[in-house]
C-alpha cells in the first residue's frame, strides 16, 4: 500500500525537536493527498499542524508501534529512521537498563558508567556456543560469533571497536579479549591466555591517559592478534600501535592528565626501590602538572603500579628492564623540570639541578647536553656552524627530546610484550580486536584530529562494502531479484586526503623545505584543492581549512601541522642519545634501518609516488607512516571477516544511565549506525520466516486459508489479500522480505481484527448483561403490578358479609390443620421413639462386643508380652552367663598364672636342691681323698714295718712295742677325729635336711591346697561349658581330650619305665663302684670303718629322695583321679542335656502333630493352599532330622559313657600300677645322682604338662565362644519356626519368605591363584558386557564376585595378594570409565552401581559395629579377619565419586540441548504465544538451518531413561534422588539464565508456559515416586521467576508482594526481570522506570547474591549411603558366560 494511506488517525509520527531532536505526535485526522496540514497532538496535550507541500508532500516519519519498541535488533523495526532508532536505544538504556543493542551487523555499545554484573565467567559461559541471535546483545555474543565463525569456516576474524573518547571502547576490546581467553585455553603450560590480559594494564599505563571526556582514555590506536591452533586454542598473540599521542608528554590542557605511568611512579617515589630515581610528587613535575589535578576519583595510582609491576614479571620482563623502564621514565620527568633561560638575543641556556639527575639517569654528557640543547649546527657548502638558537626554540628541543625518548620507549615496550607473547608453535588462524578512536570534532582540531578522521573515513568505506556485500549475499540466497542500492561512498574525501596532490602530499611536500610553514602549505591547500567538493575555505579565518567527512564537517587549525609531521629532532641530541651509557637508551636511537617494520613488510600502493629523501636525515613523515601503517591495517581487515561495536557516549557527565539524545544522535550519524539503517531501509528493511509470520498473524487469515497443510502458500495468499501491491514484498525461500511500513500495516491490520474482536466480544457481553437489567426490572414490574391489580379487585368484590364467611372459613381451616398436625406429630414421635430404641441398643450392644473385643485383646497382648518379656529375659540370662563365664575366665587365666608362678618357686627350690647335692657330692669327694690319703699313709706304715722288722733284729723288742703302742694311739686318735668330724658333719646335714622335709612338706600341703582349688574352678568352668552347649561338636571334643590324656598318660609310663631301668643301671654301677674300692680298702679296718659310714649317709639321701619321689607321685594321682572325675561328671551333664533336648523335641513333636491335626482340620474345611503343605511337609521333614541328630546324640552319649568307664578301670588298673612302682622306687632308694637328673626331666615336663593345659583351656575357651554364638543361632532358628508356626495358625495372607538354611559346604569365598589376577580383572571389569543375562539379572554380580575374592585373600592372610588385587581392582575401573567409556552413560551408570555396593561390601564385612547393626549373624561370622581396609575404602570411595561426577557431567551434556527449546522456545500451551519479528542476527545464522525440534517431552523422556537406567543397574535410591536434584538444579539454572539473558524471554504468556512445563516435571516426579528428592526446591526460583512475569505490575501493593513472594531471586534478578519484560501485544502496558524504582528501594534492605546467573555447573555434594545387603555371599554362583572357570568356590 501506499505510504500516504499510513497516516490515518490514532497512527503516531516523529517530529524534530530542538532539546530531544525529536519528539512522538498523534495523528488526529487521516490524511489525504492534497491537504496542506497535518494536524497532531503533542504528548504534553497541546496542539500542533505540520505544513506539507501539496506539489512535494514531505510527511514526519511514522512511529513503530510500541510492541516493536525496545527489540534486540534495530532492524527489526518497521519504520528504519533516526529517531526510530534513537527512541529504541533510549527505551532500552534508560527504562530497561540495556547498554547493548544490534544494528544488523553492528553492535551498539552505550557506556552505562557503572559496574554491571554482566561480565562473570557464567555470563561467558551461557553465550559460549549459542546463535547470536538467540541471547540478548552482549559484547560476548559478538566474540563467540567471531570465534564460531573462525573454526566453522576455517578464516581469519577481526572486532573492530571504535568511538568517541570515554565511550567504553578500551573496556570493550578488553572483554573480547577475557571471552577468547576463557572459552580456548592455551594448550601449553604457558598460559598465554592470561599474558595476553596481563598486557592490557601495561598499555593502559604507557597509552592511556584522563580526559575532559574520559578517565582512561587510550591515546594510541590498537590492533591486537589473538592467535590459534588447529585446535582453536590461543597459542600467541601479537600487537600492533597506531599514532601514539606524544604531545601529550610535554602538554596537557586543562583537567587532563599526562599517561597513567608517570603517576604511578611519583606515587611509589619514597619507596626503597625508587630512592635512586630522586621523584617526588606529580605536582612538583611540569609534564605532570600542567592539567591541574592529578588525582582520579576511585583510582589508586600506587596500587595500579603493584599491578603493572605484577603483569611485567608475568610477562617475563625482568626486573633488569623494570629498572631501566623507570629510569627512562624518571628521567623525561626530570628533563621537564630543566629550566632554559635568556641570555641574550638569540641565545639560551639550561641551568637546572634536574639536568644533572637526567644526564646521570641515562648515562650522557651533561655538557653535550646544554651544547645541543641551546645550540644548532648548521652544514654549508664550505662549513658547518654552530648557531645558539633562542628560548622557544631550546624548549622545543627539549620536549621533542622527551617526545621522542618516550615515543621509542612505548615502541620497546610493546615489542617486548609481543615478544613474550609468542609460544612456539604455527598459528592456524587468528582474531584481531581492533581498539580505535572513533571520528572526532572539537572546537579546536589539529594534525592529530585529521589523523583520526582520516583512519575514520578508510574504517568507514570497508564498513559500507561490507554491509553492501552482506545484503548482496542475503538476497542471493533467498532468491531475490538484486537491485542496486545507493549508498554513501566517501571515496572523494579519501582521494582528497591521500591522492596525487593531496592534503597528505601537499604536507609532506612543504616538509622538504626547511623555510616551510603552515601558512604556505594552507595556501597550497587553497590553490589545489579549491574544486573538490569535499574541500572548504573558512570564511572568516584564514589559518583553517574544512573537510566534509562522512559525518559531519571539521574545521582544522593549519596551526602545528608541519612541525607534528615532521617530528623532527636534531641529529646532534640523536647522537648524544646513541652514545649514552644506558644500553636500554641507546638501542632506542639506532639507525631507522634497523628497527623499521618488526618482522612485516608490506608494500602499499600510494595515490601517487611518494619524494624520495634526498639523504639520511630527511626522515620519512608521520602522515606517511600512518598511511602505510593504516594501508597495511586495511588489507589486513579486508582479509578478515569484520565484526562492528560502536560504543555511545550517553552524556558528557559521566551520570550512570542517564541518556542525552543529542549527543547520542552524533555518534550515530559519525559511527556508521544510520547509514546502516539507510542501505537497509532503501530495499527490503523487514524480513520475517513463513513460520514467524504465520503464528504472529494467523488472526488474518480466513477459515479456508488456515485450513491449508502448507503454510508457506497459507502467507502468500495471505499476503496477495492484504497487500495489492506486489512490490512490496517478495518472497524468497525461507523468508518474506517487506517494504518499510509494511510490517506496522500488518501490525495495525492485526491491531484493528483485535480491536474489532474485543468490540465484538464487549458488545455481546455488554448486550447480556443489559438484558439480563431488562428481565429482572420486567419481572419486579409484571409482579408490582400483580399485586396492585389484586389489591383493586379485592376492594371492588369484597363485603362484610364475604369478609365474615373468610374470616369463619379460616378457623375451621386453623383448627382441622392443627387436628391434622398433631395426629401426624403423634405417628412421627411414636415411630422416633422405636427408632431411638432400636437405635440406642444396637448401639449399646456395638459397645458391648467393642468392650468384648477390647477385654480379648488385652488378654492377648498381656500373654504376649509375657511371652516378649521371658523371651528378654532368656536373652538376658543367655548374656549374663556368657559374662560369668568371661568373667571366671579370666579369675582362671589369673589362677593358672599363679601357680605357674609357684612353680618356677619349686624349680628355684629343686635348684638349690640340686646345688645342695651337688656340695654333699663334693664332700663325699674330699672324703674319698681322705681315704686316698689314709691308704698312702697305711702304706708307707706298712713300709716302715717292712724297714722296722728288717731292723728287728737290729733294734730291740721294747722299741718295737714302744713303737706300736704308739701306732695303736695314733689310731685310736684318729679314729676319734674321724668321728668327730663325720658326727659334726652328718647332724649338720640331717638338720638341714629335716628342715627342708619340713617346708617341702608344707609347699606340698599349699600346692594340694592350690590344685584342689584349681581341679574344682576347672570343674566349675567345665560344668559352665557343658550347660552352655547344645550342639554334638563338644562330643569329638571329648574323645580328642580323652585321647590326648591317654597318649600323655602313656608317654608318662614310658618315661617312668626308661627312668626306673636307668636309675636300675646307675645304682648297679654305683654300688659295683663302691664294692671295688670297697675289696681295695679291705686290708684296714679304719679305712673300712670311714667306707661304711660313708655308705650309710648315701642311703639317708636316697632315702630322703625317694619320699621326694613318692609325693610327687602322689600328687600326679590326685590329679589323674581329678579329671577323670571331671570327665565324669561332663557324661552326667550331657546325658542330662540330652534329656532335656528330649522333652524339649518331644514338646515341639506334640506342637509340631497339632499343628498337623490343625491343618488337616482346614485342609478339610478351606481347601488347604499348596504351599501351606509343602510348609508343613518342610517342617515335618526338619523335625525328622532333629530328631534323627537327638537320636545320633544318643548313641554317641551311650558310647562316651562306656568309654569312660572303660577308662576309668584302666585309671583305677594303672593307679596299682604306680602303687606297685611306688613299693619298687622305696627299694631303690641309692638312686640319687640319677634321680637328681629325673627330676629336672621331670620338671621339664612339668612344664610342658602346664602348656598343654594352658593350650586345653584356651581350646575349652573358644570353643565356649563357638557354642554360645550358635546357641544363639539355634534360638533364632527357633523364634523363626515359632513365627512361622503362628503364621500358620493364623492364616496369613501375606508371608515373607523364610530365609534358607545356609549351606555347609560353602563359606563365600572365591580361590584364585595369583597368576590369575589379570584374567579375573579383564573378564570381570575390562572385557565386561552389560548385554548378559546375568549381569541383567544380578546388576551387582561384579562387586560380589571381586569382593568374595577379596574374602579369599583375607582369609589366606596373604597380605601382598590382598594389595595387588584392591589396585587392581581400583585401576581396572579406572580405565574402563576414564578411557574406554568415559561418554557411555550405560557402562558409567553400572560401574557407579557396582563400585557402591563394593563400598558397601567392605564396610559391611569390615567387622566395625556401626555397620553390623543390621547383618545377619552368618553375615557378622564371614566377616575380614585379618586386615583393615580403610585406606582402600577410602580410594575406593574418591573413584566412586569420581565416576558419580563424570556420570552427571554426561547426563548435563545430553540434556542441555533440550533444555531451552523445551522449557522456553516451545509452546506446550498452543496459541499463547505469538512470535515477534527478528532482526538481522537472528536470521543471518539461521538461513538453512533446520535443527531438531525439542519440546517439554524431550525433557521428560530424557530424564525416564536416565531413571530407568539407573533402576535397571539397581543404583542406590539414594544416589538416584541425588542425581534427578541435581538434574532438575540444571534445568532450573540454565532456564533462568537464558531468561535474564534473553529479553524476548520475559513477558506474561512465556511466564504460563514456564509454569506449565514446571507442572509438567513435578507430574514426572509423582509418577516416579521422587516427591521426597526435594527437586522441586531448586526449580522454586524458576516457578518465582514465572510468576513475576506474570503478576501485576504497577501498584505500591504489587511491589510489596513481589518482595515476599520472590524469596529465592536475588535483588539483582529481580530488577532484571522487570527492566526485561517486554510486552507481545499492545493490551500489554511495560513495566515503568518508576515501578523498579520502588521494587529497587524495598530491595535495598535484602540481603542477597549480586550474581545475575545461577552456577549452572555446581554439584551438590554427593554422599554415599550406606546400605547393608541382604545377598548371601554363601548362594551366589558364577555363571559360565563370564569365563571365570579359574576360579574355586571354598
Amino acid at each position: 500500500m501506499a505510504v500516504l494511506e499510513l497516516y490515518t488517525k490514532y497512527n503516531r509520527v516523529w517530529i524534530s525537536d530542538e532539546e530531544h531532536v525529536w519528539k512522538s505526535a498523534e495523528i488526529v485526522k487521516d490524511f489525504h493527498s492534497g491537504d496542506k496540514v497535518l494536524e497532531l497532538l503533542l504528548e504534553d496535550g497541546s496542539e500542533y499542524c505540520y505544513t506539507v507541500d501539496p506539489s512535494k508532500p514531505q510527511l514526519p516519519p511514522l512511529r513503530n508501534p510500541d510492541i516493536l519498541v525496545g527489540e534486540n535488533d534495530l532492524t527489526a523495526l518497521s519504520y528504519l529512521h533516526e529517531p526510530a532508532v534513537l527512541h529504541n536505544l533510549k527505551v532500552r538504556f534508560v527504562e530497561s537498563r540495556i547498554i547493548y543493542t544490534y544494528c544488523g551487523i553492528i553492535l551498539v555499545a552505550l557506556n552505562p558508567y557503572k559496574q554491571l554484573p554482566i561480565y562473570g565467567d557464567a555470563i561467558i559461559h551461557a553465550y559460549s556456543g549459542q546463535n547470536m541471535g538467540d541471547m540478548d546483545p552482549h559484547i560476548f555474543a559478538v566474540a563467540e560469533e567471531a570465534y564460531k565463525q573462525m573454526a566453522r569456516n576455517h578464516k581469519n576474524q577481526s572486532i573492530i571497536v571504535s568511538g568517541e573518547s570515554g565511550a567504553g571502547k578500551t573496556v570493550s576490546a578488553r572483554y573480547a579479549m577475557r571471552y577468547f581467553a576463557v572459552v580456548s585455553k592455551s594448550a601449553n603450560k604457558t598460559r598465554v591466555e592470561d599474558k595476553v590480559l596481563a598486557s592490557n594494564p601495561i598499555t593502559e599505563a604507557i597509552g592511556n591517559a584522563k580526559t575532559t571526556r574520559n578517565d582512561n582514555s587510550s591515546r594510541f590506536g590498537k590492533y591486537t592478534e589473538i592467535s590459534f591452533d588447529r585446535k582453536y586454542r590461543i597459542i600467541g598473540a601479537n600487537m600492533r600501535t597506531y599514532l601514539l599521542e606524544k604531545s601529550r608528554v610535554v602538554f596537557q590542557a586543562e583537567n587532563e592528565r599526562n599517561y597513567h605511568i608517570f603517576y604511578q611512579i611519583c606515587s611509589c617515589a619514597d619507596s626503597p626501590a625508587f630512592k635512586n630515581l630522586r621523584l617526588q610528587s606529580a605536582d612538583k613535575f611540569n609534564y605532570t602538572c600542567m592539567g591541574g589535578d592529578i588525582t582520579i576519583e576511585g583510582v589508586n595510582d600506587k596500587k595500579d603500579l603493584e599491578e603493572t609491576r605484577q603483569t611485567f614479571s608475568l610477562l617475563g620482563l625482568k626486573e633488569d628492564f623494570q629498572s631501566d623502564v623507570f629510569k627512562v621514565l624518571a628521567a623525561i620527568l626530570h628533563l621537564g623540570n630543566v629550566e632554559i633561560k635568556n641570555i641574550g638575543d638569540d641565545k639560551s641556556l639550561p641551568s637546572d639541578p634536574h639536568l644533572a639527575v637526567f644526564c646521570e639517569l641515562l648515562g650522557v654528557s651533561a655538557e653535550g647536553l646544554v651544547r645541543w640543547l641551546c645550540h644548532r649546527r648548521i652544514v654549508l657548502v664550505a662549513e658547518t656552524v654552530v648557531k645558539p638558537v633562542p628560548k622557544d626554540r631550546a624548549v622545543n628541543a627539549r620536549d621533542a627530546l622527551a617526545k621522542h625518548i618516550y615515543a621509542h620507549l612505548f615502541d620497546c615496550i610493546i615489542n617486548r610484550i609481543n615478544t613474550a607473547l609468542q609460544v612456539p608453535g604455527k598459528q592456524h588462524a587468528f582474531i584481531g580486536v581492533l581498539d580505535i578512536y572513533g571520528f572526532e570534532t572539537f572546537d579546536i582540531n589539529s594534525f592529530e584530529q585529521f589523523c583520526i578522521n582520516y583512519a575514520n573515513e578508510k574504517l568507514q568505506q570497508q564498513f559500507n562494502l561490507h554491509v553492501f556485500k552482506l545484503e548482496q549475499e542475503e538476497y542471493m540466497k533467498e532468491d531475490i531479484p538484486w537491485t542496486l542500492i545507493d549508498f554513501y561512498d566517501n571515496q572523494p574525501v579519501i582521494d582528497l586526503i591521500e591522492a596525487k596532490m593531496g592534503i597528505l602530499d601537499l604536507l609532506d611536500e612543504e616538509c622538504l623545505f626547511p623555510q616551510g610553514t603552515d601558512q604556505s602549505w594552507l595556501q597550497k591547500l587553497y590553490n589545489y584543492l579549491q574544486a573538490s567538493p569535499m574541500f572548504e575555505k573558512p570564511r572568516l579565518s584564514n589559518e583553517a581549512f574544512v573537510i566534509q567527512h562522512f559525518a559531519d564537517k571539521v574545521e582544522y587549525q593549519c596551526r602545528g601541522f608541519l612541525e607534528k609531521n615532521r617530528d623532527a629532532l636534531y641529529e646532534e641530541l640523536v647522537d648524544m642519545m646513541r652514545s649514552s651509557k644506558l644500553p636500554f637508551l641507546a638501542n632506542f636511537f639506532q639507525e631507522e634501518e634497523k628497527n623499521a617494520a618488526i618482522g612485516k613488510s608490506v608494500k602499499v600502493k600510494p595515490a601517487r609516488p611518494s619524494v624520495k629523501p634526498a639523504n639520511k636525515n630527511l626522515r620519512t613523515s608521520v602522515g606517511d607512516k600512518f598511511r602505510s601503517s593504516l594501508s597495511l591495517l586495511m588489507e589486513t581487515l579486508n582479509a578478515t571477516t569484520p565484526h562492528y561495536v560502536r560504543c555511545i557516549k550517553p552524556n558528557d557527565e559521566k551520570l550512570p544511565f542517564e541518556y542525552d539524545s543529542r549527543r547520542v544522535v552524533q555518534q550515530l550519524r559519525a559511527c556508521g549506525v544510520l547509514e546502516t539503517i539507510r542501505i537497509s531501509a532503501q530495499s527490503y528493511p523487514s524480513r520475517w520466516t513463513y513460520i514467524e509470520f504465520y503464528s504472529r498473524y494467523s488472526i488474518l487469515m480466513s477459515h479456508m486459508e488456515a485450513d491449508l497443510n502448507d503454510k508457506k502458500q497459507t502467507c502468500k495468499n495471505v499476503l496477495q489479500r492484504l497487500i495489492h501491491d506486489s512490490n512490496q514484498y517478495k518472497f524468497g525461500r525461507t523468508k518474506i522480505f517487506f517494504r518499510a511500513g509494511q510490517v506496522a500495516y500488518l501490525e495495525k491490520l492485526r491491531l484493528d481484527r483485535l480491536r474489532g474482536a474485543c468490540e465484538t466480544i464487549q458488545k455481546h457481553a455488554r448486550g447480556w448483561s443489559q438484558r439480563r437489567k431488562y428481565l429482572a426490572l420486567r419481572k419486579a414490574a409484571i409482579i408490582l403490578q400483580q399485586y396492585v391489580r389484586g389489591k383493586r379487585t379485592i376492594r371492588k368484590t369484597v363485603t362484610a358479609a364475604t369478609l365474615k364467611q373468610g374470616w369463619a372459613a379460616l378457623v375451621i381451616q386453623r383448627h382441622w390443620r392443627g387436628y391434622r398436625l398433631r395426629q401426624v406429630y403423634q405417628v412421627v414421635r411414636l415411630a422416633t421413639i422405636t427408632i431411638q430404641a432400636f437405635t440406642r441398643g444396637w448401639i449399646a450392644r456395638k459397645r458391648y462386643k467393642k468392650m468384648i473385643e477390647e477385654h480379648k485383646a488385652l488378654v492377648i497382648q498381656k500373654y504376649a508380652r509375657a511371652w516378649l518379656a521371658r523371651r528378654r529375659f532368656q536373652t538376658m540370662r543367655r548374656l549374663v552367663l556368657n559374662v560369668q563365664l568371661s568373667y571366671r575366665v579370666q579369675q582362671l587365666r589369673k589362677k593358672i598364672e599363679e601357680q605357674n608362678k609357684e612353680n618356677r618357686g619349686l624349680l628355684e627350690r629343686l635348684t638349690s636342691l640340686a646345688n645342695s647335692h651337688s656340695q654333699t657330692m663334693e664332700k663325699l669327694q674330699g672324703l674319698e681323698t681322705q681315704l686316698e690319703k689314709s691308704t698312702n699313709q697305711k702304706a708307707s706304715l706298712e713300709k716302715r714295718e717292712k724297714k722296722a722288722k728288717e731292723d728287728a733284729s737290729l733294734v730291740s723288742i721294747e722299741t718295737i712295742a714302744q713303737l706300736q703302742k704308739e701306732v695303736e694311739v695314733l689310731n685310736l686318735e684318729k679314729e676319734k677325729l674321724e668321728k668327730t668330724f663325720e658326727r659334726q658333719d652328718h647332724e649338720a646335714e640331717v638338720a638341714t635336711l629335716k628342715e627342708e622335709i619340713k617346708r617341702l612338706k608344707e609347699e606340698r600341703v599349699i600346692l594340694q591346697r592350690k590344685l584342689e582349688e584349681g581341679a574344682q574352678a576347672n570343674s566349675d568352668l567345665q560344668e559352665q561349658v557343658i550347660q552352655l552347649t547344645k550342639h554334638v561338636k563338644l562330643i569329638p571334643e571329648l574323645r580328642r581330650d580323652l585321647n590326648n590324656l591317654q597318649n600323655q598318660r602313656n608317654n608318662m609310663e614310658r618315661k617312668m619305665k626308661q627312668q626306673s631301668e636307668q636309675a636300675r643301671g646307675k645304682v648297679s654301677e654305683i654300688a659295683r663302684q663302691y664294692f671295688e674300692h670297697s675289696n681295695h680298702f679291705l686290708i684296714n679296718r679304719n679305712v673300712q670303718l670311714s667306707f661304711w659310714v660313708s655308705v650309710l649317709e648315701f642311703v639317708k639321701c636316697l632315702t630322703f629322695v625317694g619320699r621326694i619321689l613318692e609325693n610327687h607321685q602322689r600328687e600326679q594321682k590326685e590329679s589323674y583321679e581329678t579329671q577323670v572325675e571331671g570327665l565324669k561328671l561332663k557324661v552326667d551333664h550331657l546325658e542330662n542335656e540330652n534329656s532335656k533336648l528330649q522333652n524339649l523335641f518331644q514338646e515341639k513333636s506334640n506342637v509340631n502333630e497339632n499343628i498337623c491335626q490343625e491343618v488337616s482340620r482346614l485342609s478339610s474345611e478351606n481347601s488347604v493352599i499348596p504351599e501351606l503343605k509343602l510348609r508343613v511337609s518342610e517342617l515335618q521333614r526338619q523335625k525328622q532330622e532333629l530328631e534323627g541328630l537327638v537320636e545320633e546324640q544318643k548313641r554317641e552319649l551311650t558310647e562316651i559313657s562306656h568309654n569312660l568307664q572303660k577308662k576309668i578301670t584302666e585309671e583305677s588298673s594303672q593307679r596299682r600300677y604306680f602303687e606297685e612302682k611306688a613299693e619298687e622306687l622305696e627299694g631303690e632308694k641309692r638312686e640319687l645322682q640319677g634321680r637328681v637328673e629325673e627330676l629336672e626331666e621331670e620338671n621339664d615336663h612339668l612344664k610342658r604338662q602346664q602348656l598343654m593345659e594352658n593350650e586345653v583351656k584356651s581350646k575349652l575357651r573358644e570353643e565356649t565362644s563357638r557354642l554360645t554364638a550358635e546357641n544363639m543361632d539355634f534360638d533364632e532358628l527357633l523364634d523363626q519356626k515359632d513365627r512361622l508356626i503362628k503364621k500358620l495358625q493364623t492364616q496369613v495372607k501375606t508371608r515373607q519368605k523364610t530365609a534358607s538354611t545356609l549351606p555347609k559346604d560353602y563359606l563365600g569365598m572365591l580361590e584364585y591363584k595369583r597368576e590369575d589376577e589379570p584374567r579375573l580383572i579383564e573378564n570381570i571389569i575390562l572385557d565386561l558386557k552389560l548385554k548378559g543375562v546375568a549381569v541383567n539379572m544380578i546388576p551387582t554380580l561384579p562387586a560380589y564376585i571381586l569382593f568374595m575374592c577379596i574374602r579369599h585373600a583375607d582369609y589366606l592372610n596373604d597380605e601382598a595378594k590382598l594389595k595387588s588385587l584392591m589396585n587392581a581392582i581400583i585401576g581396572g575401573v579406572k580405565k574402563v570409565i576414564v578411557v574406554n567409556h568415559q561418554k557411555d552413560l550405560e557402562f558409567l551408570s553400572f560401574w557407579l552401581s557396582n563400585t557402591h555396593q563394593l563400598l558397601n561390601c567392605l564396610k559391611q564385612y569390615s567387622g566395625e559395629e556401626e555397620f553390623l547393626k543390621q547383618s545377619t549373624p552368618r553375615q557378622k561370622k564371614n566377616c575380614l579377619q585379618n586386615f583393615d581396609l580403610s585406606e582402600h575404602r577410602q580410594i575406593l570411595s574418591d573413584l566412586a565419586i569420581q565416576i558419580y561426577h563424570r556420570f552427571i557431567s554426561v547426563m548435563q551434556k545430553t540434556l542441555t540441548p533440550t533444555i531451552v527449546p523445551g522449557m522456553l522456545e516451545h509452546e506446550s500451551l498452543q496459541g499463547i504465544s505469538s512470535m515477534k519479528p527478528t532482526g538481522f542476527r537472528k536470521r543471518s545464522n539461521s538461513f538453512y538451518e533446520e535443527s531438531e525440534t525439542y519440546t517439554i517431552s524431550s525433557i521428560l523422556q530424557h530424564l525416564t531413561v536416565f531413571h530407568s537406567t539407573m533402576n535397571h543397574h539397581s543404583l542406590d535410591q539414594g544416589l538416584i534422588k541425588q542425581v534427578i536434584k541435581q538434574l532438575f538444579y540444571l534445568v532450573a539454572a540454565i532456564t533462568l539464565n537464558n531468561i535474564m539473558l534473553r529479553k524476548d524471554m520475559c513477558s506474561c504468556r512465556k511466564g504460563m508456559q514456564i509454569r506449565c512445563n514446571i507442572s509438567y516435571l513435578e507430574e514426572w516426579l509423582k509418577e516416579k515416586e521422587l516427591q521426597n528428592v526435594n527437586a522441586m526446591d531448586t526449580l522454586k526460583p524458576l516457578a518465582q521467576t514465572a510468576w513475576l512475569l506474570q503478576v501485576n505490575k504497577s501498584t505500591d501493593d504489587d511491589a510489596k508482594e513481589i518482595i515476599e513472594k520472590c524469596s529465592e531471586l536475588s535483588p539483582v534478578q529481580i530488577v532484571k526481570i522487570l527492566n526485561s519484560y517486554t510486552p507481545i501485544d499492545d493490551f500489554e502496558k511495560r513495566v515503568t522506570s518508576s515501578f523498579v524504582r520502588k521494587v529497587q528501594s524495598l530491595l535495598q534492605d535484602h540481603e542477597g547474591s549480586a550474581q545475575l546467573m545461577l552456577d549452572a555447573d555446581y554439584r551438590f555434594q554427593v554422599t554415599f549411603p550406606f546400605c547393608t545387603s541382604t545377598q548371601a555371599l554363601e548362594l551366589l554362583q558364577v555363571p559360565n558366560s563370564l569365563h571365570l572357570d579359574f576360579l574355586n568356590r571354598i
